[in-house]
């Protein structure tokens, strides 16, 4: 199955680029985000925390907020925006 990814953040750095077509096997947005560090490794510390994916990362659907759990179609575009760090605690 070939699914569009848009990547932002230092994502694009990990990918090369701001949009990127992936090849993968099919299932739920947390296999997507599983096959896109697969093929671009780089990007696995702004999604993940040791095995987990961080709950920060934020995924949307055909440009609707999905969860993990979400069912991806073949013709299905995602949106990732990885975790932000910083920022000051009162």
């Amino acid at each position: 199955m070939e699914t569009t990814i848009t990547v932002y953040g230092p994502l694009r750095s990990a990918t090369g680029a701001k949009t990127v077509s992936l090849e993968w096997a099919g299932g739920t947005v947390a296999d997507a985000i599983a096959a896109l560090v697969d093929a671009y490794p780089r990007a696995e510390p702004y999604l993940y925390d040791d095995d987990r994916i961080r709950p920060s990362v934020r995924v949307s659907l055909d440009g609707e907020r999905a969860d993990l759990v979400t069912r991806v179609s073949g013709d299905a575009s995602l949106t990732v925006v990885p975790a932000v760090q910083g920022g000051a605690r009162e």
